[in-house]
């Protein structure tokens, strides 16, 4: 076990732990650049290639439930430097492979850092004093969006300006800032369940989370009612109901499916799904219209670098308003702040449908979004954290992390669809139309309307400053506040 800091000092844990996520969230936006070249760069097939993007989304889904777990029982700041340890192995492997085995055995490494953040997030909880954890866990939850806003810029300079390899030479520099921050500043918390490890709980949950969305990641390219697809699909529900029995059944669960139930926790990640789809449908509209040539009457023909930097105030944006989403938590309740985050989200797709036709309207756009974001993403944590145990912290964070992914993977795929299905010809070409990224803004707007919906069910709390601190005989907290 590392050695560890004799006593936390508030700024730096969370200024340290904020950084490990923004890193570990780079890893969405890192390939982006380059995914047009990789089949030529890999020397490998456009359909063989696309699975350095699919192996980061498996890894992460399996990782992030499974690293949670492990953190409350071995130590989160254990579990922490170890998934920053395989972010750094993973970014070496790519920086030095030329050919698509190691590149995916890399990525899928990289996936495996994706508990970071539920993990920085339970770390807070044990460590902070409660006037301070507010504004903590939802920065650190707005570090999901930071890095992946900020991140596509500087990939598109270091792919436009360096060789490709770079581009995972610097994400394993950063992941070694971080971790070297982490060990000598982050402590170890001292709130552990124990127990043993649910190996079935694990395989089974890592089969289902991987044959759901690797149908989802893959149903456009290999037909959404092929056999394969739709097998796929059979064998996640089946896999996953099996799960959920034994869950239920065995002492010591890897999921706490009775917790997960709550009412509290179970809108909360409802409504997460449905963020996550709403954030990612951003950034699959904006980069492509700001990128479509402008003889398609509503492309803005700019380079990726100029889409990125369109972009990157967006993330800004939400580490802005991560402050602004704990004093309306503190006020009104982590509840208000979620129902008005997913209505500013949904305004702004409104407002994309009515402006996109100058790049100041899509910097507008983002940025709305992006406040809307911010003020979802910081109370998600503050919920959850809200109902359930002190031992169970990162499991419970790392479970809403996941459902932000399984959101963000059927957004994908949904308008991965629409924009294949809507097209225009230009050049011999088929390029998506006005409409098709209309219907998909419209879709994303009604996913935040979704959420909006979702969190009214959510046990409506008094105002409290935060949770209570750890009690020295068990570790446990209790809500601050109790539902009526």
């Amino acid at each position: 076990m590392p050695p560890s800091p004799a006593a936390p000092r508030p700024n730096a844990v969370v200024a340290v732990l904020a950084l490990a996520g923004i890193v570990v969230s780079l890893m969405q936006t890192l390939v982006i650049p380059i995914v047009p070249e990789l089949p030529k760069l890999l020397d490998a097939p456009a359909s063989d290639a696309a699975w350095a993007v699919t192996a980061t989304l498996l890894a992460a889904a399996v990782a992030t439930p499974v690293v949670g777990r492990l953190g409350d029982m071995a130590g989160k700041r254990r579990m922490l430097l170890f998934s920053l340890v395989l972010l750094i192995a993973g970014s070496v492997v790519c920086g030095l492979s030329d050919s698509l085995v190691p590149m995916v055995v890399g990525r899928a490494m990289q996936g495996l850092s994706a508990a970071v953040i539920p993990l920085g997030i339970s770390i807070m909880r044990d460590e902070l004093p409660a006037e301070r954890l507010a504004g903590a866990t939802a920065l650190m939850s707005a570090s999901l969006g930071v890095g992946g806003a900020l991140g596509l810029p500087a990939a598109a300079l270091i792919a436009d300006n360096l060789d490709w390899h770079m581009l995972f030479w610097t994400s394993g520099a950063l992941g070694a800032v971080a971790l070297v921050l982490v060990w000598a500043l982050v402590p170890e918390s001292a709130v552990r369940t124990g127990g043993r490890f649910d190996v079935l709980g694990g395989i089974g949950m890592a089969a289902g989370l991987v044959c759901l969305l690797l149908a989802i990641s893959k149903g456009a390219d290999w037909g959404w009612t092929g056999g394969l697809t739709l097998g796929l699909f059979a064998a996640a529900v089946v896999v996953l109901l099996v799960w959920g029995r034994w869950e239920l059944r065995t002492p010591q669960p890897l999921v706490d499916l009775r917790t997960t139930a709550r009412r509290q926790v179970l809108f909360t990640n409802l409504a997460s799904i449905a963020v996550g789809f709403s954030m990612f449908a951003m950034s699959l509209v904006l980069p492509q219209l700001l990128q479509l040539p402008e003889a398609t009457g509503y492309g803005l023909g700019r380079s990726l670098l100029t889409a990125g930097l369109v972009m990157a105030p967006s993330g800004l944006v939400m580490m802005a308003f991560a402050p602004v989403s704990a004093m309306v938590s503190r006020a009104r309740g982590p509840k208000v702040t979620l129902m008005i985050g997913a209505l500013i989200v949904a305004a702004g797709y409104g407002l994309n449908i009515a402006l996109m036709s100058e790049v100041w309207h899509l910097v507008l756009v983002s940025c709305v979004i992006g406040a809307g974001i911010g003020f979802t993403y910081g109370a998600m944590p503050a919920l959850i954290m809200g109902a359930v145990p002190a031992s169970e912290t990162a499991a419970a964070n790392s479970l809403n992390t996941l459902m932000r992914s399984i959101g963000t993977s059927v957004a994908s795929a949904i308008a991965g669809v629409i924009l294949a299905q809507m097209t225009v010809s230009l050049g011999g070409f088929a390029l998506p139309s006005e409409n098709a990224f209309k219907v998909v803004m419209g879709i994303g707007a009604g996913a935040a309307l979704l959420a909006f919906v979702i969190a009214s069910f959510i046990p409506r709390h008094r105002p409290a400053a935060g949770t209570a601190r750890a009690a020295s005989d068990g570790g446990v907290e209790a809500p601050a506040a109790s539902a009526h």
